[in-house]
């Protein structure tokens, strides 16, 4: 039975993180930037894992650590979009670059 070696999730995880700042820095809309970032995230929990199954002490800490960073996701993603939903209500819009409310 063959394994995957580490490089391949490590590639992986190098494409998916990419992929997500690519999409957090270039977009203007909020929604996707919000997806960005989760994109960023699960790149972090696949290298959790894979560190966690390839690591010198092969336990569950990679795995348990992946829980607290979805846990954190999800949170992250229900403010965002309550955020949105209520800048959309006030400026009918969901672009980044108008919404400047924040700043003064």
């Amino acid at each position: 039975m063959s394994t995957i070696p580490l490089s391949a999730y490590l590639l992986l995880a190098l494409t998916l993180f990419c992929i997500g700042l690519f999409g957090a820095l270039t977009k203007r809309n909020a929604v996707i930037v919000l997806i960005s970032i989760e994109l960023m995230l699960n790149a972090v929990n696949l290298n959790l894992v894979a560190f966690s199954k390839f690591g010198v002490n092969p336990n569950l800490t990679g795995q348990v650590f992946s829980l607290f960073t979805i846990t954190v996701a999800a949170a992250e993603a229900a403010v965002g979009l309550a955020i949105l939903i209520a800048l959309y209500r006030n400026k009918a819009t969901v672009n980044v670059d108008e919404m400047e409310e924040l700043k003064h």
